[in-house]
């Protein structure tokens, strides 16, 4: 198994990833710091050998090999192991991809329980004894990566090819259709000449069609019979191709796209067809966002964004648990120290991304990447608390974008904003709880430079007070007797009194308020006509989710059929970044003050696969990695359901009707709620229950 730096394979492949972006053919690099991997990795290892072990060496880059202190010549492609025990010391430079090691013999292997430092901090004086240490962490290892061959400069995405389903000879050149949004390469079959090739991108058909306002294009030059194919995977249903000269091309495309595992994915199917095509899209859009890492769309901007991923990692968990895309996203984000800026610039895009590692953790259990990931949380967590104002709040500084949501209504992002501090409340309850966390999971034969339990200790008890305080704060200052709601925010030392659904159904979802106070904002703020709608699928999967919470599954239901459906209705083949039911025609495709600026094919449109799975099939682990789980189905209206959640033990199949719920799980330790019963779940058969 290759081995790396943690995290510097992510930051790597993210630079290659976030500079393809292009606008109308012009690079389009990100705004913030892009950090670079480490050039120089030391790997190391003890063994103690039976026997003597002949290992094979692998490096992606330049090393040399030391045994036992001791330098060996050039860079050795086998080396005989003696028996007994031996401490190994690799150290590979490589300054145009990631140090790599791949280390394969009958004992020793390359895997999790080497180590790694980007500096051993060993010096050698004048007497020839050696000082000083460096700071040593587990070896990271990736999936894809598991023989010598598939090493990680060469990761890449799947192709498959694929044809237009129609085409039309228009202004000059050919327009193909190939039937919903998708992304990939076009392929272009030999030329009869020398030839200019443009070819002019369209989400839709009336984008590829207009040659001045297109997102995306090609101007390829290409020979007479060679075929060709363009050197940037692109967003498209559309392409229209206009070449110089008359030719007699070929045209297909292949397809790309990260493989999934069909029979571990989750599924849905109900009484209702149009419930069934807004899974279906659903899912389409989450595979089509789901590439190197979790993207916000694929058409314009195709980088990584905190808040989109947030929701990716959760709609994946319930539709593919694809866990490696989740941690290559959440290194990718972070980057290293020094924290110069929020993470994508946007503060709560900080936020975001820690409550994404309790996320992750709830789902999956994996401790040691929560352990990986501390030290970075730590110093991002500095950073935060480093611009604090003197009440302890978060407040947007001049260098910041305080982004919360697209809205089409004026609202005031300064100063200090109640959604922004129950965020930040999250942020620091997630801080207390993985501090605990690694307190009562030590790691046996820590590395050296490890946090100490003792320091996990102090830091989980500094965090909670932080916790705790913000909590009273928040209520105190933005709760509102009379309106029953949490109020806007505090500009220039003056209480804003504009209510929003933002910070009211944060407050709900992360349990915040009590009982009362729950449904005092489910009738005054998110049932109420005169607090301003949301209009992007982004804030309506947790104002849907907030709903659900509180029992609201058949609004929900109504409300998915409505948004979604409306979108599906509007020829939608992938769900999109923004929509306004009172849009007509073309002013769907319409934003950021351009005609086509809008995605067509966003991630945060697919929440109704997260929403479905886990509010009306109803499940969730109740402990971390589904060691213990609960049903709570809900029809919402359906007359009947089924469908599979993922587990890292395999699906939990689930069928639901009016008088029976089923439930076939391949771990045991289920609960199932229906009516005022709860069964327990102690076999992995199937369990019927009859309402």
């Amino acid at each position: 198994m290759w081995i790396t730096y943690p995290g510097d394979f992510e930051i790597w492949l993210g630079n290659i990833f976030n500079n393809r972006r292009t606008e109308r053919g012009a690079m389009f690099p990100p705004f913030w710091k892009q950090d670079s991997h480490y050039p120089t990795v030391e790997f190391s290892t003890v063994v103690d050998l039976p026997f003597a072990d002949s290992i094979s060496i692998a490096c992606e880059g330049h090393y040399n090999f030391m045994l036992d202190g001791k330098l060996q010549y050039g860079e050795p492609k086998e080396f005989l192991v003696p028996e007994g025990r031996h401490t190994i010391n690799i150290k590979v430079w490589n300054q145009s991809t990631p140090p790599a090691l791949f280390v394969s013999g009958q004992e020793i292997n390359t895997d999790s329980s080497w180590l790694a430092t980007y500096e051993d901090k060993i010096w050698i004086d004048e007497n020839g004894v050696a000082h000083g240490s460096g700071i040593y962490v587990p070896a990271a290892t990736h999936a894809y990566f598991d023989t010598v061959d598939h090493c990680p400069s060469k990761f890449s995405l799947s192709t498959k090819n694929i044809q237009p389903v129609a085409k039309e000879k228009i202004q000059g050149g050919t327009l193909y259709d190939f039937g919903r949004e998708t992304m990939g390469f076009i392929f272009l079959g030999p030329c009869s000449s020398d030839s200019t090739v443009c070819i002019f991108y369209g989400e839709s058909r009336e984008e590829a069609l207009d040659h001045d306002h297109c997102e995306t294009l090609d101007i390829l030059d290409v020979k007479a019979s060679e075929t060709t194919q363009t050197p940037v995977a692109k967003a498209f249903r559309y392409v229209h191709i206009v070449t110089e000269t008359e030719q007699k091309l070929s045209v297909s495309a292949l397809f790309e796209y990260l493989p999934q595992n069909e029979e571990m994915s989750g599924s849905f199917e109900c009484s209702d067809d149009e419930v069934n095509r807004i899974w279906e899209i659903g899912k389409y859009t989450m595979d089509l966002t789901t590439r190197e890492f979790f993207v916000d769309g694929i058409k314009r901007d195709r980088w990584t964004w905190s808040g989109d991923a947030i929701q990716s990692y959760l709609m994946n968990y319930y539709l593919r648990f694809d866990t490696d895309t989740v941690r290559r996203t959440i290194r990718q984000l972070r980057g290293k120290d020094p924290v110069t800026a929020h993470i994508n610039t946007i503060m709560d895009y900080t936020f975001y991304w820690f409550k994404s590692i309790l996320d992750y953790y709830e789902y999956t259990a994996d401790i040691a990447f929560v352990r990986e990931m501390y030290p970075r949380m730590l110093s991002l967590m500095e950073y935060v608390l480093g611009r604090t104002d003197n009440e302890g709040f978060a407040e947007g500084q001049p260098d910041d974008w305080i982004f919360v949501d697209w809205v089409d209504f004026p609202m005031h992002k300064r100063g200090v904003m109640a959604f922004e501090q129950i965020l930040f409340a999250k942020s620091a309850e997630t801080m207390t709880l993985c501090a605990e966390i690694l307190r009562d999971n030590p790691l046996e034969n820590a590395p050296q430079g490890s946090i100490t339990t003792a320091q996990y200790a102090s830091d989980a008890e500094r965090f909670n007070d932080i916790y705790l305080n913000l909590k009273k704060k928040i209520f105190l200052t933005f709760w509102d007797k009379e309106k029953k709601a949490f109020l806007h925010n505090i500009e220039d030392g003056k209480l804003n009194t504009m209510v929003t659904k933002f910070p009211n159904m944060f407050a709900i979802l992360f349990d915040y308020v009590s009982e009362e106070r729950k449904q005092d904002i489910l009738q005054h703020v998110l049932l109420n006509p005169n607090v301003e709608a949301i209009t992007t699928p982004y804030m309506r999967f947790y104002e849907l989710e907030a709903l659900c919470m509180m029992g609201r599954h058949s609004f929900v239901m109504e409300e998915i059929k409505s948004y979604w459906g409306g979108m599906l209705e509007n020829g939608a083949t992938s769900f999109w970044e923004k929509y306004v039911p009172s849009e007509k025609g073309t002013e769907h495709l319409q934003m950021y003050g351009r005609p086509y600026g809008k995605s067509l094919c966003h991630a945060w449109g697919a929440s109704p696969v997260y929403l479905l799975g886990k509010y009306f099939l109803g499940i969730r682990p109740l402990k971390p990695g589904y060691k213990e789980w609960e049903c709570r189905p809900n029809l919402g209206g359906l007359k009947w359901m089924k469908g599979s959640v993922p587990t890292p033990y395999g699906p939990i199949h689930v069928y639901v009707s009016e008088k029976k719920v089923t439930v076939q799980s391949p771990v045991v330790g289920g609960h199932v709620y229906v009516g005022n019963k709860c069964v327990d779940i102690n076999t992995t058969d199937v369990v019927e229950i009859d309402l």
